[in-house]
């Protein structure tokens, strides 16, 4: 304080001016401070102007990237850098800032780090929020900003960079990189604590890594002294019982029991661990734990069994579900309406109708709720156990406890009755369909199609085809279906094609019945009947072969001896762009290694690799031998032909002809008929067939000669004076 005596100071040094309160004078040696949400330095030297750089092209405004910023006007929306995602514009601006620095180079460099420079500090807390953004920058420029921030002058950085950046790496397929979180926080001077566990654990867990997660659990207990809680050991345990690791589970679990773990189980860890016993149909062990269960925590209550119950059924250990169910009653637990409803499915699924309708007697008895899917599951079985009458029955009953069935309920009668001759009550039931004001499936009528058609009452079944077209359904799909579903019977082939022809005078025709009848002639080696049905195709207005059928025609071909029809249905499809089935590629190349196109096969081979997803091993195994024919050594070769014996894949006309295609180009016959020795000495061929490949090699070279001869020729351009000579003779 100045005493009262002392004369006043001047005005200029009043208004003294900080860093904090304004801008100062500059100095050659003292840059200009001036005050604001973000420092801005800049060099004040008259005489000396700063060199231009990339990163000071484009200073840093603070306003460009807050779109609360007064400086945008209020009429007009706040205009963003297009490089920022949506999903980033929640974030504060100088997150904004970082993450597009980062994301516009791509790369860590000096670049990024001057970008970076442009703001004085990064705090932790904005560390953490650029590592968290959605999406988030990816790892190669992660860890180095992460570092990079860590390195300023006393900086610290705070649990949740860690816990995100530990996130970001999770999520980026690196759960290595992300284990080390623990190590990273104690190298940085941190202690590791239970969060981080939790954190690991619930990343691990969700990306569906148990074993990696359980080997997470133990680390931290015994390299870092973190005893694990019960909710994260409780969460391991689920994602070990739902990857089927029930032995590992039992492990953890018997861990946790002897205090080995630092925790005690729970009832919800009994109720873990009993499902993934119930998965794995472990019943006496199932029962062990629930007396375990009672004995130590508490009684197993409602929803513990029918947990275990639904488990059991889904995987169908019926026998063991029954005696969980029996020890359900023992330890006087009532079981709920949902507890019924699943065991009743699950015995009508097993074919056990008995002990089903005694548990629906009871359920009905106890007055607990019979909803839609018990009656459903009651139907289903009767009529797939051939017990029509009793399905309509359970149908009765449903009616009258005031339910209304659905389409799939009726579907299932219809088909039942019609399986046993009753085709009159299934077109009664198909009428209450109707009067139900349900819209009719394929299944719904392709029974009662299948049923006129096969006792030949053409009248009834275009009086039932009439009613679809009166009703406005796709009736072309519903006969689809339903002569793929004809055509498919043993011996009915042929009066499929009858059906058939019925049809197309009616004038219900489609592709796709042409190819369903083309797929089933195909199969009983009707071939003569299938190309009819393709050349009608070929002269059609409305039902042009596509590639479904070029596919079926192409191995027909083959089988008739026909290659050239063959890859003149591959070339139409190469001209529409469409791609064939593995088994059209399958037959034409062997039809071609049978007639020595050679050439044309392991072109087909190649084309087939490269645009199938997943090609067959034999021509992986092709282009191999063609490999190893490239070393021009025989034994190599022989290593491909073992390898192949021993996975169990046949030797065929392709790998021979691999072995001459490879080594008439890549070195000579000689190694071919090396190798064609040894197989025959090795009786992997027959001494008949080893002349075969023997005359198909010299056929093949002469080929390679003519080839070559003639495009020398082209290359000199002599071959008008070949063809003159061809005249001449």
């Amino acid at each position: 304080m100045t005493s009262p005596s002392s004369p006043p100071a001047p005005a200029d040094r009043r208004r003294r001016h900080t860093i904090y309160h304004g801008h100062r004078r500059a100095s050659p040696h003292r840059p200009t401070v001036r005050g604001g949400p973000i420092t801005h330095l800049r060099a004040t030297d008259p005489g000396r102007r700063p060199s231009p750089s990339p990163s000071s092209a484009a200073p840093f405004r603070l306003p460009d990237w807050d779109p609360t910023s007064p400086s945008h006007s209020p009429h007009s929306p706040p205009t963003l850098p297009h490089s920022i995602p949506a999903a980033s514009r929640r974030l504060s601006p100088l997150a904004r800032f970082l993450l597009d620095a980062l994301r516009r180079h791509q790369r860590w460099g000096p670049p990024v780090v001057a970008d970076l420079s442009k703001i004085r500090r990064v705090p932790p807390t904005l560390v953490a929020e650029v590592l968290s953004a959605r999406p988030p920058p990816p790892p190669p420029l992660a860890l180095p900003f992460f570092h990079w921030a860590g390195r300023q002058k006393g900086f610290r950085h705070c649990f949740p960079a860690f816990h995100a950046l530990a996130s970001l790496l999770s999520d980026a397929g690196l759960p290595g990189a992300a284990d080390q979180l623990p190590d990273l926080i104690r190298a940085h001077g941190k202690p590791v604590s239970h969060p981080q566990l939790t954190l690991l654990v619930r990343l691990h867990t969700a990306a569906r890594r148990p074993l990696r997660a359980l080997y997470t659990l133990r680390r931290f207990r015994h390299e870092f002294s973190v005893q694990p809680q019960v909710h994260a050991c409780n969460r391991v345990l689920g994602a070990l019982a739902a990857a089927g690791h029930v032995d590992d589970a039992l492990k953890l679990f018997d861990e946790m029991s002897d205090g080995a773990a630092g925790v005690k189980p729970m009832p919800v860890t009994f109720a873990i661990i009993v499902r993934a016993l119930g998965q794995a149909g472990m019943t006496d062990r199932i029962l062990e734990m629930i007396a375990r269960m009672r004995d130590e925590v508490c009684r197993p209550d409602v929803f513990v069994y029918t947990a275990l119950v639904k488990t059991m059924v889904r995987r169908g250990h019926m026998d063991g579900c029954i005696r969980v169910w029996e020890e359900m009653g023992r330890d006087g637990v009532e079981p709920d309406a949902m507890a019924y409803a699943t065991m009743v499915g699950g015995l009508c699924d097993a074919g056990m109708l008995e002990e089903a309708a005694n548990l629906f007697e009871e359920m009905s008895k106890k007055g607990l709720l019979v909803d839609r899917a018990v009656y459903a599951s009651l139907i289903d079985g009767y009529v797939a156990a051939g017990r029509v009458g009793d399905g309509c029955r359970v149908l009765k009953g449903m009616v009258d406890a005031g339910y209304r069935a659905d389409l799939g309920t009726y579907n299932t009668l219809i088909a039942g009755l019609c399986d046993i001759g009753r085709e009159d009550k299934a077109y009664k039931m198909f009428q209450i369909v109707l009067q139900e004001d349900l819209a009719p499936s394929s299944e719904t009528v392709s029974q009662l199609l299948l049923c006129y058609a096969d006792k030949g009452e053409m009248a009834i079944f275009f009086g039932l085809v009439d009613k679809l077209v009166e009703l406005g359904l796709p009736v072309v799909e519903f006969l689809a279906d339903f002569l793929r579903l004809f055509a498919c019977k043993d011996g009915r082939e042929l009066k499929a094609v009858e059906v058939f022809k019925a049809l197309r005078q009616k004038g219900y025709c489609s592709v796709s019945i042409y190819n369903i009848l083309i797929e089933n002639l195909l199969k009983i080696k009707e071939r003569k009947i299938a190309l009819a049905l393709f050349e009608e195709m070929k002269v059609s207005d409305d039902c042009k072969p596509d590639s479904c059928t070029y596919s079926h025609m192409i191995p027909c071909f083959v089988d008739e001896g026909t290659i050239q029809e063959a890859c003149s249905c591959y070339n139409s499809m190469m001209k529409a762009e469409w791609t064939p089935s593995i088994s059209a590629y399958w037959s034409l190349v062997k039809g071609l290694c049978k007639v020595g196109e050679i050439n044309a096969a392991v072109s087909l081979v190649t084309d087939c690799l490269g645009t199938v997803e997943n090609g067959p091993m034999e021509f992986k195994y092709t282009l191999t031998i063609i490999e190893a024919c490239r070393s021009k050594s025989p034994e190599k070769v022989m290593k491909v032909v073992d390898e192949m014996i021993e996975l169990g894949y046949s030797i065929e006309e392709l790998a021979f002809s691999a072995i001459i295609y490879g080594f008439c180009k890549h070195a000579t016959s000689t190694g071919a008929r090396q190798v064609f020795s040894v197989m025959r000495d090795r009786n992997i061929i027959s001494e008949a067939n080893f002349i075969v490949y023997e005359d198909m090699l010299n056929e093949h070279l002469k080929k390679v000669t003519a080839d070559l001869v003639i495009s020398g020729l082209k290359f000199f351009n002599l071959e008008s004076k070949l063809k003159w000579r061809s005249r001449i003779d």
